[in-house]
């Protein structure tokens, strides 16, 4: 079968390997229908060292299930399923908290120990909790469309959502969305489909602000730094926002985020820290009495109450693909996003 690996910075290949197979009774062999890049594949693309053994990529898929461990009970050979970036048994203890990114039992694709999903086919550990079965619905002829929103539920929608939910999102709540790329837009779907009254974009990509728009934006700030701190504030007459959801992942971004936080506000990070140290003191969240929270997405937790929101039309949130393309040109994918001549890049066969 055909994979994808990295070999350092800028350097991406699709390889031909051994097809996966079983290796514990709990897994599950998955033919990808779809898959994709993701915005936190590019921190590695940036800054990996050259390597002479490739580092095996991808955390998104939907798919078809080929074949089942012998203690797997809740999926079967042919169901239609999507597998969430993490994978988990879905009934450990931080798994009933909700935190399934903890699993004792979990753990994440494109690692040594289990290989990522931009391939053919994929070995999903805990695929009794890991994979959700999408009822009704035939990949062989479902539309580019539903595929695509149905691919966002693996990640980049449920880690927007993840932003709004953790940040307390709520009816006639004013927030603050940082970062226009495919996880900052569906923090904007989210928060608006938890009832926020006014929702701040801020993003300088007028293609990506427009989508953030239609999806619900009522205030876009193209403004970075002291600037955009200044715009957000004038726009929320000098109180900040009471919810900031930062999709970034960059010490500006952070900044950017405390600055503008209404006293008594939450700051929810979803953007995967590129950073050790961040300032909690006086001046940036303590005398504002501000809650940091976020973290890795638990997509599992919110999964199964997305999906009939995607197949009733209620949610699109696959408009955040913008180029589709074969496994095979993963390599230009990966040069688009970078260049930022492509918002997300889904995979097919």
């Amino acid at each position: 079968m055909r994979a994808t690996f990295m070999y350092g910075a800028g350097d991406v290949r699709v390889e031909q390997v051994a097809d996966p197979v079983l290796q514990q009774p709990t897994d599950a062999i998955v033919r990808v229908v779809r898959a994709c890049v993701c915005g936190s594949d590019l921190h590695p693309y940036h800054s990996m060292p050259a390597a002479e053994q490739g580092q095996s990529m991808g955390h998104e898929l939907i798919g078809v299930v080929e074949e089942t461990g012998s203690a797997v009970t809740s999926v079967k050979r042919g169901d239609f399923v999507i597998a969430p970036f993490a994978f988990s048994d879905n009934t450990c203890t931080f798994c009933r908290d909700g935190v399934h990114t903890s699993c004792v039992h979990g753990g994440f694709y494109a690692t040594p120990e289990t290989n990522g999903l931009q391939a053919d086919l994929a070995r999903i550990p805990q695929a009794d909790g890991s994979l959700v079965v999408v009822p009704g619905v035939d990949p062989a002829t479902a539309s580019e469309e539903l595929l695509a929103s149905l691919l966002t539920l693996s990640d980049v929608y449920l880690t927007g959502y993840h932003a709004a939910y953790t940040g307390r999102v709520e009816p006639g709540r004013t927030v603050a969305v940082i970062g226009d790329g495919a996880v900052g837009l569906s923090a904007v779907l989210a928060a608006r489909q938890r009832g926020a009254e006014r929702i701040v974009l801020m993003g300088r990509h007028t293609a990506r602000t427009d989508l953030g728009r239609a999806f619900g934006a009522t205030d876009v700030v193209a403004e970075r730094g002291e600037e955009g701190i200044a715009q957000v504030l004038e726009l929320t007459g000098g109180e900040g926002a009471h919810v900031v959801l930062e999709a970034v992942g960059h010490m500006p971004a952070y900044e950017q985020a405390y600055g503008i936080v209404r006293p008594g506000g939450v700051i929810s990070r979803v953007g995967v820290p590129q950073y050790e140290d961040a300032p909690v003191g006086f001046g940036s969240l303590f005398g504002k009495n501000v809650t940091l929270t976020g973290g890795p997405a638990p997509v599992r937790a919110y999964i199964e109450a997305a999906v009939p929101q995607v197949l009733s039309g209620e949610i699109e949130p696959g408009r955040v693909f913008d180029r589709n393309v074969s496994l095979d040109e993963v390599p230009d994918a990966y040069r688009a996003m970078d260049a930022r001549e492509a918002l997300k890049v889904m995979l097919r066969p």
